[in-house]
């Protein structure tokens, strides 16, 4: 199955090829990354208009700026960030996996930590930018190959929770609406094209 989002400005678009369920990686510099139910399908943004597809890019582009690998699942049968998170760390040859919200939140984790530890948390969707995602695939790239990085740098807004509430409500509740209990974590690949005009 192939599910094709066109970004607001109808200039790139983000086609995910399902290629068969998300097995345990074998490699030891490879990064999974897990999407959720919604991100790229019923969604084509975060919460803030960011693109998916720019997302994906900016994420898998920190990633192999690091000389690691990448892979992306889509995680069916949850939409808890640190499931789905935990999920791709247990898939991912290094033990390192990204998991990331339609709305835009993400989290770095490790295999090994408790599923609601995580080593880097970004809970503040809407103060994200294309730069942060990138650190976020750098980041998690390094710790695959065993390094300590710095957190990723992230803004702080009081506000932004009072103002996102109602919004991040309402796209949680329609993500929840594709969860699939049973359903198992499929790996996908992404695949970038521009839009005709």
């Amino acid at each position: 199955m192939t599910v094709s989002t066109n970004t607001e400005d109808g200039k790139r678009t983000l086609s995910l090829r399902e290629i068969g369920p998300a097995e345990r990686g074998k490699r030891p510099d490879e990064v999974v990354v897990a999407i959720s139910p919604a991100f790229g399908s019923l969604f084509n943004q975060t919460i803030v208009d960011i693109p998916h597809s720019e997302v994906i890019r900016q994420i898998l582009a920190g990633i192999e700026e690091q000389e690691v690998s990448a892979r992306i699942i889509r995680i069916q049968n949850s939409a808890d960030l640190a499931l789905m998170a935990h999920t791709a760390a247990k898939l991912s040859g290094s033990g390192i996996g990204i998991g990331i919200l339609a709305r835009g939140t993400s989290m770095i984790h490790q295999r090994d930590l408790p599923r609601l530890s995580s080593l880097e948390l970004f809970p503040q969707c809407p103060l994200l930018t294309l730069e942060t995602y990138r650190s976020i695939g750098s980041n998690a790239a390094q710790y695959a190959k065993g390094e300590s990085p710095e957190p990723v740098p992230t803004l702080n807004d009081q506000m932004a929770r009072p103002r996102w509430q109602a919004k991040a409500a309402l796209l949680h509740l329609k993500e929840t609406e594709l969860v699939r209990k049973g359903a198992k974590a499929v790996e996908v690949i992404p695949e970038f094209s521009a839009a005709a005009v």
